[in-house]
């Protein structure tokens, strides 16, 4: 499975989202966490730029590791091949949608898909994480009818940039808010690797994240 954050810059929030997701996943599904490509890309990205200092503290403290990041400009094609894209804004997402029109039903901004998550029923989708991540995406989209107008005035997760650190702790106790059920869904019991022979451990959900 490959899921891909968009924000603008990338250098605050869709990093955060890439590096906590990574952590989670390597903690719940040990070395079976490595079939997941996690990535995350910028509208307009500040190319090659390591993290925003204050994000990056704030990411560390949450349990991620900022090392080694650099930023990257969204193209047509990292969209196409993700299957699964998480933006921070709607308009991050309708930014995806213009690049490519087909990802339609893979496409939703990080608070628009937890909301979608409450009307899933999380214990029918299928083991093995390829299937389950699959079937997941398509579950969200079958509860996008069912939003209100005014359910989507919360779907965006506001640019830190510029701002004082506690800003950017906001900005990533909200990612983590958002993220957290869905990884929780993603990684729940029964979702082993779907290679042969990793299939015997039964894999629990570790703590929520920490907070710093």
């Amino acid at each position: 499975m490959r899921i891909l954050f968009v924000c603008t810059g990338n250098i605050c929030r869709s990093p955060m989202g890439e590096r906590l997701t990574r952590a989670h996943l390597d903690d719940a599904l040990g070395a079976s966490a490595a079939g997941i490509s996690v990535t995350s890309a910028g509208t307009s990205a500040v190319v090659g730029r390591e993290m925003e200092p204050s994000s990056a503290a704030v990411l560390a403290g949450l349990g991620g590791n900022p090392d080694g990041f650099h930023a990257r400009q969204l193209t047509a094609g990292m969209a196409e091949t993700a299957d699964l894209i998480l933006t921070m804004t709607r308009r991050h997402r309708r930014s995806v949608l213009k690049l490519a029109p087909r990802t339609m039903f893979r496409t939703y901004t990080l608070r628009e898909a937890a909301d979608l998550l409450d009307g899933v029923d999380v214990s029918g989708l299928p083991a093995g994480i390829d299937s389950r991540g699959t079937a997941l995406v398509s579950a969200l989209g079958g509860q996008r009818a069912t939003r209100r107008r005014g359910d989507r005035e919360q779907d965006d997760v506001f640019d830190p940039i510029g701002h004082h650190g506690s800003v950017h702790q906001d900005v990533g106790d909200m990612i983590v808010e958002a993220l957290h059920p869905l990884l929780e869904a993603l990684c729940a019991d029964g979702a082993q690797s779907d290679v042969p022979g990793e299939g015997d451990t039964q894999w629990i959900v570790p703590p929520a994240f920490r907070v710093a």
